[in-house]
Formats: C-alpha cells, sequence, structure tokens
C-alpha cells in the first residue's frame, strides 16, 4: 500500500511561492497556469508546454489538500524546480509505473507522457520538452471514481519529480 501525504511540497530547494486569484474552482496538487488577465486556472493544453506551477494547499486558512479554492480566492502557488517533488494529481484513467514520464492532461491533472515514434526503429523515440515530471510511484486509477482499490483517501495524488 502506497504512503499518502497531507501536503504538495514533498520536496524542495527553493520555495518559489506566489499568489494570484483563481479564476475558477481549483484542487490542490493541480499543475495551474497563468492566464493573460493575471489570474491562474487549471493547466489546460493537453500535453502542452507547462510550467511546473502547482496549487498548494491552503494551510494559512487552516486548509488541506483535500480543500478546493473557488473562484477569486487567492492560491497559493509553488513554482517547482528540477529535482523537486510535488504530490500531484493524476488523471481518471491513468495507470502509470514508476519511471514514466508525466504531462498536462489538459484538465489540471497529469498523464502517462505519450512519446512520438518516428517509425518503427524505437531508437527514433523523441521525448518532447512538455515532460512535467516523472512519476516516483506506481498507480492505476478507476476511470469513474479517479480513486485505486487499494488505496483510501488522496489516491488521486502521485509523487512526481519535477524535470
Amino acid at each position: 500500500m502506497a504512503t499518502t501525504y497531507n501536503t504538495i511540497k514533498l520536496k524542495k530547494y527553493q520555495d518559489i511561492i506566489e499568489e494570484y486569484a483563481a479564476a475558477s474552482v481549483i484542487t490542490p496538487g493541480n499543475l495551474i497556469e497563468l492566464t493573460s488577465s493575471g489570474t491562474v486556472q487549471n493547466h489546460s493544453t493537453e500535453g502542452g508546454n507547462a510550467l511546473p506551477m502547482f496549487a498548494l494547499e491552503d494551510e494559512l486558512q487552516g486548509k488541506g489538500i483535500e480543500d478546493d479554492y473557488a473562484a477569486a480566492d487567492k492560491v497559493q502557488c509553488w513554482v517547482a524546480q528540477p529535482g523537486e517533488i510535488v504530490y500531484a494529481r493524476l488523471a481518471d484513467g491513468e495507470s502509470v509505473a514508476s519511471g514514466d514520464f508525466l504531462e498536462s492532461s489538459g484538465y489540471g491533472t497529469l498523464k502517462k507522457h505519450t512519446a512520438t515514434t518516428l517509425s518503427s526503429d524505437p531508437s527514433e523515440t523523441i521525448y518532447t520538452k512538455n515532460i512535467v515530471g516523472v512519476a516516483l510511484e506506481s498507480r492505476e486509477l478507476d476511470s469513474l471514481s479517479g480513486s485505486e482499490s487499494s488505496l483510501a483517501e488522496n489516491s488521486q495524488y502521485i509523487k512526481v519529480r519535477i524535470v
């Protein structure tokens, strides 16, 4: 059984935290992006380039990772650096193994990176620069409930090392 945590920052070397208003509902652990209006929203481009910025739990208000931010709430945003470890959210229906590359699902969660193959030769596989991190544990989520049968609370979360 995997260990669960009650915080998004699992290992930090630099603590770059910004605060922005939420454009919509945001769950702690989601990959987020800055909008042109200066607010943050769930990262919206599936497989797209992403700054590894994650919504933290609002510990200053006594809230945990299970407490969403509402639209217009001030969101604590952590800009994770390479090597740091985040407790990020995995997309429903995803099956990842430890060591798999992860990218944006387009909904604020992460999914297994889809590499491009130029031919039948596996040496010609291209891993693009839109990889956010590497899974540090395996997870297989049910596409209906977003949970893993062997885990209790916070089962949609996964330890990810930022690349």
